[in-house]
């Protein structure tokens, strides 16, 4: 199994030449496809609109703007990865998570960047981090603030013995069969004896693919998701594995504290499956 095809998020309004070029390492790493996306859509403040006369003059200048900007990032994205047969671009105006999700359908792996703006945020303008793991239907990269590795020698799995987690494992099997050092983290419950024959079950699976894998059950500090970030810092981590446990509610999400605080969390790698 190995990434054929990565599609990367580039905002509109900061395109970083870091995040480009991380996801250009990853793409030739990998021997894959790299497809830059970036989108954004319209508004009209309710100011505008009561006008009447000035709103299609509005508009105009915001697609003049949009326009604009989309080349702007295609220019940098064309400079950086290139614009031969292996890598291409996709800039659209319309709603930037929606449409993210619906061309994931074209890549095996996203590759999003947390560098500019607050990924728990959504907009007009930017993509919405937690609606797009809970739409996109394939797992989700957030570069780390700062990270210029694209080895990850170094893998922590968050394991919990859970749907999502079992996609993320799956998902980050390219990842895996890379690194020098994989090691399978969940913290300490009530069941140890349950957690532990998991946790060998998820190891005997992963032999059968080849990579050998330590486990370890850290205690809980009385937060799981402080747990696994202290542990990431122990490890040293380059990579991060987790599932997004969350669901939609009247075209929000919600998620519960550990896979907030590991999305929040930009001073490391996040590799994230629903």
């Amino acid at each position: 199994m190995s990434y054929r095809s990565i599609l990367v998020q580039i905002d509109i309004d900061a395109p970083s030449r870091r995040h480009i070029e991380l996801a250009r390492k990853l793409a030739r790493s990998f021997e894959a496809s790299l497809i830059g996306f970036c989108a954004c859509d319209t508004y009209t403040p309710s100011a505008v609109a009561s006008e009447g006369g000035f709103e299609a003059q509005f508009y105009t200048h915001q697609m003049d703007d949009i326009g604009r900007r989309l080349g702007n990032a295609r220019t940098i994205f064309e400079q950086i990865a290139g614009d031969g047969e292996n890598a291409s671009w996709r800039g659209l105006t319309g709603d930037p998570t929606l449409l993210l999700a619906t061309h994931a359908r074209s890549s095996d792996l996203i590759v999003c960047s947390t560098d500019t703006h607050d990924v728990l945020a959504d907009g007009y303008r930017s993509v919405d981090i937690g609606s797009l793991l809970l739409s996109a239907g394939r797992p989700v990269f957030l570069s780390g603030n700062g990270q210029e590795t694209t080895q990850m020698e170094r893998v922590m799995v968050c394991w919990r013995d859970t749907r999502e987690a079992r996609r993320a494992l799956s998902d980050s099997l390219p990842f895996l069969k890379r690194a020098s050092n994989v090691l399978l983290t969940t913290v300490e419950e009530d069941d140890r004896d349950r957690q532990e024959e998991s946790l060998k079950d998820v190891e005997r699976y992963l032999t059968g693919h080849d990579i050998a894998a330590e486990t370890r059950i850290v205690p809980n500090s009385g937060s799981v998701g402080v747990s696994l970030a202290n542990a990431a810092r122990e490890t040293q981590a380059d990579l991060v594995v987790a599932g997004a446990f969350g669901h939609s509610r009247l075209r929000e999400w919600v998620f519960g504290g550990v896979t907030r605080s590991l999305i929040a969390d930009t001073s490391v790698h996040r590799l994230f499956s629903n």
